[in-house]
């Protein structure tokens, strides 16, 4: 195990990302694996994130080699290991330290992960849903409505317009998306057409 640290002279731009899953930042070497842990605060079942978890040593056909993965994600259906590498930046020697990771990961239990490329709509929907990571008030109480009519498997559109207040109904689905008390299929863009539907069969 190791400790996370940023390298001087490093071409990335590092940061600190805020996960409401963890309620504490999480170190972040570039905008791709901020990205990521998004990604995971949303849909991953989260409980705890390491970032540059550990170091390997292995050989290659040529040298021997090290290599630190990205990040360990711990949730609630497995751990995960995980390497973040835009896929036209990943090379040959990127390839066999993947492999060694993926052999690690293997050997403990674990899930093994490369985030090379994202599907082009999933990172707008993924801003939308965490503008509404904080605490927001429901003074107009819509979020028992809009539960009980997800139930019926209403597309987002239609169960925003089946309220009082349509604009602010807009904005508690979305609160309710991100903390997952309703689901959508984000395989296709978030859109009016989107299927809303309680959270439970989401995961199912």
């Amino acid at each position: 195990m190791r400790c996370f640290s940023w390298r001087r002279g490093q071409r990335h731009r590092p940061g600190l990302q805020f996960m409401v899953s963890t309620g504490r930042f999480h170190g972040a070497e570039s905008l791709e694996e901020a990205r990521l842990l998004l990604a995971l605060d949303f849909a991953g079942d989260l409980i705890d994130v390491i970032s540059q978890p550990l170091r390997l040593r292995f050989d290659s056909t040529r040298e021997r080699r090290s290599h630190t993965p990205d990040f360990l994600a711990v949730t609630r259906s497995g751990t995960c290991l995980i390497d973040v590498r835009p896929e036209g930046l990943i090379k040959d020697s990127d390839r066999e330290s993947f492999a060694a990771a993926r052999e690690v990961a293997l050997a403990c239990g674990w899930h093994y992960v490369v985030a090379a490329r994202w599907r082009e709509h999933v990172p707008a929907a993924l801003d939308a849903f965490s503008s509404q990571r904080r605490q927001l008030s429901d003074p107009l109480g819509l979020r028992p409505a809009l539960l009980a009519s997800a139930r019926r498997g209403l597309p987002f559109g239609q169960l925003a317009a089946s309220t009082a207040c349509e604009p602010v109904a807009r904005a508690q689905l979305l609160h309710l998306l991100w903390h997952r008390q309703l689901g959508v299929d984000l395989t296709e863009p978030l859109a009016d057409r989107s299927v809303v539907v309680p959270a439970s069969e989401a995961a199912e």
